[in-house]
């Protein structure tokens, strides 16, 4: 299986441009979920020199804060070679340097079950013990519920607890580039490529959510959610990702 997953990303990568670094890629199961949260403790989570960039239309409307619960099954470095697994937990915020069309989604803060991924390319993760359980249920009519716990406690004295039921929908598939910065060092970017498929439970026109419970705090966390709204949730079974740095 392992080996198959590798052959999955390294077909998927394809040539980079010239001008870019291939340093590598993964194959994940995620669940994202999206939020209109206080702005001013939104902003205070992005660098100097840059602010929130809240799309006012279409299905990401109002959102400013993301969280993702990542069950990343394989992946690899540039030269091929396999890294552990590990559960991932990431909050990110639409954002764009003020004055400028730079913009791009700003991680602030990444938990990673794996002290290797410790303190990351983006200097911003922290060890955090993460559990996590999935159960799909298919009744004799085709229906799946899918239910979710996730239970994080990291090392910077920070909790995050999700559980979440849902009906499965129609899955829709495709691809997509995405520039990654990060809020200790904006200047530092990432490109992603990826291609995914993804059943949005919760959006514009659609909400399946059966149960969502929610509990974040500790220092960092707890003015983000307090007060938030709960307006997305995406659930991607399948996800593939190649990454790569921009030319010096």
């Amino acid at each position: 299986m392992r080996a198959f997953f590798l052959g999955l990303l390294l077909l998927a990568a394809g040539p980079a441009l010239a001008a870019e670094k291939f340093v590598g890629g993964n194959v994940d199961a995620r669940t994202t979920l999206a939020f209109k949260a206080p702005g001013a403790a939104v902003q205070k989570f992005l660098p100097e020199g840059w602010e929130l960039d809240v799309a006012t239309s279409g299905p990401a409307k109002d959102i400013n804060l993301r969280l993702t619960f990542i069950d990343r099954l394989t992946a690899h470095d540039a030269e091929g070679k396999a890294l552990d697994p590990a559960r991932i937990t990431t909050l990110s915020i639409p954002a764009k340097k003020t004055g400028s069309e730079t913009r791009g989604t700003m991680l602030f803060l990444i938990y990673s079950s794996s002290a290797g991924g410790v303190p990351g390319p983006y200097g911003v993760s922290v060890q955090g013990n993460t559990n996590m359980e999935k159960r799909v249920r298919i009744d004799p009519a085709g229906t799946a519920t899918v239910e979710e716990s996730w239970e994080l406690q990291s090392q910077d004295g920070n909790s995050i607890q999700l559980q979440l039921q849902y009906v499965r929908g129609k899955m829709t598939s495709g691809k997509a580039e995405q520039l990654m910065y990060s809020s200790s060092k904006p200047g530092f970017y990432r490109i992603y490529r990826s291609e995914e498929a993804a059943d949005i439970v919760r959006g514009p026109g659609t909400d399946r959510v059966q149960k969502v419970v929610l509990k974040a705090s500790g220092p960092k966390l707890t003015s983000l959610f307090d007060g938030s709204e709960l307006i997305g949730v995406t659930s991607v079974p399948w996800y593939t990702r190649q990454t790569y740095l921009p030319e010096s």
